[in-house]
């Protein structure tokens, strides 16, 4: 079985993730949505509610599993016998650090690929942090996230959490 890993924070998942997801399902046996546990980045939503959105998000696309992880990626990869990393890139900006972070999985697990998708062109300009600024201003977010996730971002800012 051909295993790959899409890993991120999604905080929240958005319409240009799930673009990414769709397309790595045809070319892998198997994709798991690895949800990181401990990122540097300041999450809005814990990771449990990040999985739940992502399983909500994600009902009756075939092949896919959510799972959280922490630690090393190639390490929560090499457990899930995964053979690729998939990575989203928006734009050219995106790249520099992500070829770096190819560069530093390859020499950390040599027999583990980096698959770089990118989404629609309409979705390119798409981010979480932006979508997030977008609904703390007061903003529709529903053209960007999926509707659970819209509904989950908007309860999530009111309560101030």
């Amino acid at each position: 079985m051909r295993r790959a890993i899409y890993p991120g924070s999604f905080d929240p998942i958005t319409n240009g993730h799930l673009d990414v997801l769709q397309r790595a399902t045809g070319l892998f046996d198997e994709l798991v949505i690895a949800v990181a546990r401990d990122n540097a980045k300041q999450s809005l939503f814990t990771v449990e509610e990040r999985v739940e959105l992502i399983r909500e998000a994600t009902v009756g696309i075939p092949k896919l599993v959510v799972k959280s992880f922490d630690g090393l990626l190639v390490e929560f990869a090499r457990k899930e016998n995964a053979v690729a990393l998939v990575r989203g890139l928006r734009a050219v900006s995106d790249f520099e650090f992500e070829f770096q972070l190819a560069l530093m999985n390859r020499k950390l697990e040599p027999n583990l690929e980096t698959v770089f998708l990118m989404p629609r062109e309409e979705l390119t300009y798409i981010s979480s942090r932006i979508v997030k600024e977008i609904g703390r201003l007061g903003g529709d977010v529903s053209l960007f996230v999926p509707p659970n996730v819209a509904k989950s971002l908007l309860a999530k800012l009111r309560s101030g959490e």
